[in-house]
């Protein structure tokens, strides 16, 4: 799990015209919440220290400093501007040892599938799946074996290799990824 340091600076203020203030001298506002309840700390972070964090499409941990305290926390969530599509607020969430928490990880896809290889498409309709676990469980991603998948086959959220402590909770019903038959083989 690659874990990506954050300098947090502490907010004096509050509201909307601060947050202006904050945004003009390079800063962006956040607030962390702690994953078990309990006071939301507010601050702001450099562009610099939140580029590793947003700009990816792994699932990273964030060490969130704020006055000296250190703080292991994952991204909840990014508001971007409408029109220059700058990162104007970000969310963090405070993980507690022993405590779940919900985040959305990549899926990878592992194996070599038959279906493939006969001619066939190989289609991802889901690229990050939902997951529960607790901070000291948690995984960067999560794997789907395609190596079963013959033409026209298709795998679901419940095929998911399971990973120990780590609950899926998207419905297992939903396809994951597809084989699809080419033109030229439908006929035969």
């Amino acid at each position: 799990m690659e874990l990506v340091a954050v300098q947090g600076h502490r907010k004096e203020g509050s509201g909307k015209n601060y947050a202006k203030q904050v945004r003009r001298s390079g800063l962006v506002p956040a607030n962390m919440y702690k994953s078990g309840g309990g006071e939301a700390v507010q601050f702001a972070v450099s562009i610099d220290d939140y580029r590793a964090l947003i700009y990816t499409p792994q699932f990273k941990l964030a060490e969130v400093t704020v006055n000296g305290t250190t703080h292991k926390c994952i991204l909840k969530d990014v508001q971007f501007h409408p029109v220059s599509d700058a990162v104007i607020h970000m969310d963090f969430l405070e993980l507690v040892p022993g405590v779940k928490f919900t985040a959305s990880v990549p899926l990878n896809f592992k194996g070599q599938s038959p279906g493939v290889k006969a001619g066939g498409k190989f289609i991802a309709t889901l690229r990050k799946v939902n997951i529960l676990t607790t901070p000291e469980k948690v995984v960067d991603s999560m794997d789907a074996d395609i190596s079963t998948m013959e033409l026209g086959g298709t795998i679901r959220v419940r095929d998911i290799s399971p990973v120990e402590g780590v609950e899926v909770t998207n419905a297992g019903a939903i396809p994951v990824a597809l084989i699809e038959i080419p033109r030229s083989l439908r006929g035969k």
